[in-house]
């Protein structure tokens, strides 16, 4: 099984060292054309990934599918079941439909971030580069304890349904734009560093009196009035607006993790489908930002798709049994069509509504 876990670790940071070493090697500004491209290979890459799933699956490939899924409990099995090729297929897409729908409402924030931070277009490939980088890392982190969690303690399946009932609610309810500035991480980082008041080409940090501490993020010439750089002493550490964006990027994401990573382990207990849906589904988000991005405040009703979602898997996991005894083994089937007909009707709810929207408002 280790070995499994290794293998897609490495074929994971193959992709991204081509991704940032070879196909977005030079900072430049992504156009629509060109993020839906890649959002395309994206998301060709994470379906095609089914194959694998269903192979490794029913052929118990270095141990996959021969320990029981705690998601597929039942009086008759207690401890789950375990995955065959159809079942661990289905969990998987379904685990990534979530994590790639919940994604979304992630952008809506990236947004903000840059428009608060005046980020460049030019370096927000970059940003979100690494803020992707870091997303792995904590995830697997988090999916890691959440895994060991539901191992030892069954009955905490019930917390996490009750707690994304409640996030759906507050979805439903609460307004979210707030400014990042007024984040507590965001404020630590302040306190903690000095940050310069410009961008400094594609840096993240620079050094106070070093040749990139005068570099200017646009053709206005050097940044010799920086007044953070003019005190500091030289040799100090300081980071730029970029360094903060990514610090923005990094905690937004740990926030949606709180909430999407408990919703796919009321899919699957497999702590490796649980990984690799979550995994695809971040690889292309990226993409999704700048493809999204100019048009994401049109989707008006896209928020309350996704929090239906959110209750819908809540549900799924307090009634697990109860569901299964009545739709029977393929319940993973239908909560899926569910889902994606829950997206679709937001979709198109927002599209309908986009003529009453964009239409000028009448004098007064």
């Amino acid at each position: 099984m280790l070995w499994i876990w290794v293998g897609f670790i490495a074929f994971v940071l193959v992709l991204l060292a081509l991704d940032l070493g070879v196909f977005h090697r030079q900072a430049h500004v992504v156009s629509i054309r060109e993020a839906f491209g890649w959002s395309a290979v994206w998301i060709a890459l994470g379906l095609s990934f089914t194959l694998f799933v269903y192979h490794g699956y029913e052929n118990q490939w270095l141990g996959l599918g021969t320990t029981p899924d705690i998601a597929d409990r039942s009086p008759e099995s207690p401890e789950g079941r375990p995955n065959d090729g159809r079942s661990a297929v289905l969990k998987y897409l379904t685990g990534y439909v979530v994590e790639k729908s919940l994604s979304v409402d992630n952008v809506f924030v990236i947004a903000m971030i840059f428009s608060v931070l005046a980020v460049p277009p030019i370096y927000q490939h970059r940003v979100l580069f690494w803020g992707i980088l870091g997303a792995l890392l904590l995830r697997g982190v988090m999916i890691g304890v959440g895994a060991r969690l539901i191992a030892d303690f069954s009955w905490i399946l019930y917390v996490f349904g009750a707690f994304l009932i409640l996030t759906a609610v507050k979805m439903l309810v609460l307004s979210e734009n707030t400014d990042p500035n007024h984040s507590p991480i965001v404020r630590l980082t302040r306190r903690a560093f000095a940050v310069t008041e410009r961008f400094h080409g594609e840096h993240f940090f620079v050094r106070a009196g070093s040749p990139a501490s005068a570099e200017a993020a646009t053709p206005g010439g050097p940044t010799q009035d920086d007044a953070v750089v003019a005190k500091a002493r030289p040799g100090t550490l300081l980071l730029t607006p970029l360094s903060l964006a990514l610090v923005m990027v990094e905690s937004t994401d740990v926030i949606f993790a709180v909430d999407s990573i408990p919703a796919i382990f009321a899919i699957t207990g497999d702590a490796f489908l649980v990984f690799t849906s979550n995994v695809f589904a971040i690889l292309g988000l990226r993409s999704l930002y700048f493809a999204l991005a100019g048009a994401i405040r049109q989707f008006r009703y896209l928020k309350v798709s996704l929090a239906f979602v959110l209750a819908l898997v809540g549900v799924k996991m307090l009634a697990h049994s109860w569901l299964k005894s009545a739709f029977g083994p393929n319940v993973n089937l239908y909560l899926l069509v569910v889902i994606l007909a829950i997206l679709a009707t937001g979709v198109f709810a927002s599209w309908w509504q986009r003529p009453a929207m964009d239409a000028p408002s009448e004098p007064a």
